[in-house]
């Protein structure tokens, strides 16, 4: 013989199914309420240019490079929102990149920045663009740079 309640302890039956009613209320009203709320409108970044200093949060990735295929490390700034120089603008974002990968030109540059990853950093930016090539993980690439301070 089968018994109607499997499944359901004795004495929690009701609980759980007024419970669960009471979720799937609450679950059905939020995106109402979160549909009638304005959603925030997204400012552009403030501008950056030749000569301009950019701080962030210095981060490194490994990504495969070269022919040899060897993994290279590839430093990026995070920071908030900046929108490029005329032709570039705003890097076909709402806002303008966050993200900016470093172009290393030797190794003494890539050692400089290895004692930087993971803290803030100011560098000032001689060379930008928006990111093109499938390689580049960030949104605008920095080709020419130095480092003005730590923090």
């Amino acid at each position: 013989m089968t018994k109607r309640r499997f499944g359901i302890r004795a004495g929690l039956g009701l609980g759980l199914g007024l419970g669960l009613a009471a979720i799937t209320a609450a679950a059905l009203a939020a995106p109402s309420a979160v549909a009638q709320s304005p959603q925030p409108v997204a400012k552009a970044g403030k501008p950056i240019s030749a000569g301009g200093v950019l701080s962030g949060e210095l981060n490194t990735m490994k990504v495969r490079g070269g022919k040899s295929g060897k993994r290279v490390a590839t430093y990026q700034v995070t920071s908030e929102p900046r929108r490029l120089p005329p032709p570039n603008g705003l890097c076909n974002l709402e806002t303008g990149p966050e993200t900016f990968q470093l172009i290393t030109t030797s190794d003494a540059q890539a050692a400089q920045l290895r004692g930087y990853v993971g803290k803030e950093i100011s560098v000032k930016v001689d060379e930008i663009a928006c990111a093109q090539d499938a390689g580049q993980m960030s949104e605008a690439v920095i080709t020419k740079w130095s480092v003005v301070t730590k923090q």
